[in-house]
């Protein structure tokens, strides 16, 4: 388990500056590699793949409830049987600690 998943996340106000790319890619070496940072280093992104729809939707939920317990939220795009997940802290027009934090929790919900 990363480190980054034992973290909380902390309330973000703008004004406040988004990471620079090289604090980025080094918090992205610390979540699963299937998490690939946007050209302009604003989000990082991550494809779940199921089964079915049915575990799609558990996912998502479980997805739903860690965003509302860290007051973080990400984007989602829900298919069939796929979630595509998007990070970034619109407060800072950019990315935060906070996106790596919950991209960590999120690798650890279980994809059965």
């Amino acid at each position: 388990m990363s480190e980054l998943a034992t973290r909380k996340c902390k309330p973000c106000e703008g004004g406040m500056p988004a990471l620079t790319p090289t604090e980025a890619a080094q918090l992205l070496t610390q979540i699963s590699s299937a998490w690939t940072m946007t050209e302009n280093a604003q989000a990082i992104r991550r494809e779940f793949r199921f089964r079915d729809f049915y575990r799609t939707m558990s996912f998502v939920n479980a997805l739903a409830h860690l965003a509302n317990i860290e007051d973080h939220h990400p984007d989602l795009q829900i298919g069939y049987n796929y979630c595509r997940v998007t990070y970034t802290t619109h407060a800072m027009g950019g990315l935060s600690e906070n996106d790596f934090v919950c991209a960590a929790k999120a690798d650890l919900i279980p994809l059965a």
